[in-house]
């Protein structure tokens, strides 16, 4: 997921960014395949399938030793070992024949198929069918739309302890009660989701904790530490909030290099915002010395990408042409990495 945002987000904002679903898939619903993953279709096992027999050491069951091949590699051997298991109502099988029609892994592509199993297994109860079944259902995709049908498995995924479920669950509350009763009654499941990692989750409990009233103050105390956490996951408008916290002291201390140091990261990242606010603080050395040419670097590359700041162009229009060229050949070499 990717959002703008300023110096932190204001309430309505935070709202705003719960809006939309956070999916443990691609847009197609499936995970890359492996390199070393057989041919679609293929009726040739994948790369060392061939040398998969049945293990001495392996469990009985078959629905664990489907999982082992799968996690080997085996896709066929895992096919033809979780099938026969889906097909008796094992809904641990079904979501696996489910993920493998979903990723093209030693058998067709087939997203009709793969929504078959999923609804399966999320009758059945597997907490991972109904987050992804629920997801299918949320959007209309490989199945018929159904709202309602949707919100029912989210809960009983998060319920389940499914870190996607429990923050599309929280979502879906904040939307449902729109303001801080909402966001508190949803608070417990973002917490849950924050916990197990999810950064999007981490985000939004920051944003939660520094800006929502009723949070107790044990909580509000801890919004740095999920802004951080979110940034060391990888959401680059985390890292971007996360640097301003650090510049402005936000939630704790200033710290001013280290500051400058996450929003190189986001900005490097091609967040734009970033990209600004990094020419910002080489003009008034923030965090580091400061740097005329790298400051013109990064306005150079936010305005390539629309993003307009006239003190930003009377600064760059001071510059010498030297300086001018320098920044340009420098953000040139920067596109091009």
């Amino acid at each position: 997921m990717s959002y703008q945002t300023s110096r932190w987000l204001p309430l309505a904002a935070v709202l705003a960014l719960l809006s939309a679903p956070v999916h443990a898939q691609d847009s197609d619903g499936a995970e890359a395949a492996p390199a070393e993953a057989g041919e679609a279709g293929s009726t040739a096992p994948a790369a060392g399938d061939a040398a998969a027999p049945a293990d001495a050491t392996a469990p009985a069951d078959g629905t664990a030793q489907a999982f082992g091949a799968f996690q080997r590699g085996y896709y066929l051997t895992a096919m033809e070992l979780a099938l026969p298991r889906a097909q008796e109502g094992d809904p641990a099988a079904q979501t696996l024949v489910a993920e493998l029609f979903a990723a093209g892994l030693g058998v067709g592509r087939s997203m009709d198929d793969a929504a078959f199993w999923y609804g399966q297994a999320a009758e059945a109860g597997d907490p991972s069918a109904q987050f992804k079944y629920g997801v299918m259902l949320l959007e209309g995709r490989h199945v018929k739309a159904d709202p309602a049908r949707a919100e029912e498995l989210m809960k009983k995924a998060a319920d389940a302890g499914n870190a996607f479920g429990q923050f599309n669950h929280a979502q879906a509350l904040v939307s449902k009660k729109p303001g801080d009763a909402g966001i508190l009654e949803a608070l417990p499941y973002f917490e849950r989701a924050a916990e197990q990692g999810i950064p999007d989750a981490q985000y939004a409990l920051a944003q939660i904790y520094s800006n929502t009233s009723g949070v107790p103050d044990e909580k509000r105390a801890r919004a740095r530490e999920f802004m951080e956490k979110a940034a060391r996951g990888g959401f680059d408008t985390a890292q971007l909030d996360y640097a301003m916290w650090l510049i402005d002291g936000i939630g704790g201390p200033k710290d001013y290099e280290n500051g400058y140091r996450w929003m190189k990261v986001a900005a490097t990242r091609g967040n734009v915002l970033a990209q600004n606010r990094m020419a910002v603080l080489n003009i008034n050395a923030i965090g580091t010395l400061g740097d005329p040419v790298e400051a013109a670097k990064w306005y150079i590359l936010s305005r390539r990408a629309g993003y307009n700041d006239r003190s930003l162009d009377d600064f760059y229009q001071g510059l010498t042409e030297e300086e001018q060229k320098q920044a340009i050949e420098a953000a040139n070499r920067f596109g091009r990495r």
